[in-house]
């Protein structure tokens, strides 16, 4: 951690910086897996409604 002090002896402390890095995008294996994961979800969500109707 960094610190500093002022004139005063006031201290000031600051996190360390994480490094830096660019993402990458996603494979076709990965667009393939989160396409899987978002018909799971609707499928999931549209069901759960579909049970709060029913029961209501």
């Amino acid at each position: 951690m960094y610190t500093t002090s002022d004139e005063r002896g006031i201290l000031n402390n600051f996190a360390s910086e994480p490094k830096l890095y660019y993402a990458e995008y996603p494979s076709t294996e990965q667009q393939n897996q989160y396409k899987i994961l978002g018909v799971v979800a609707m499928l999931l969500v549209s069901a759960v409604i579909t049970i709060a109707f029913t029961v209501s």
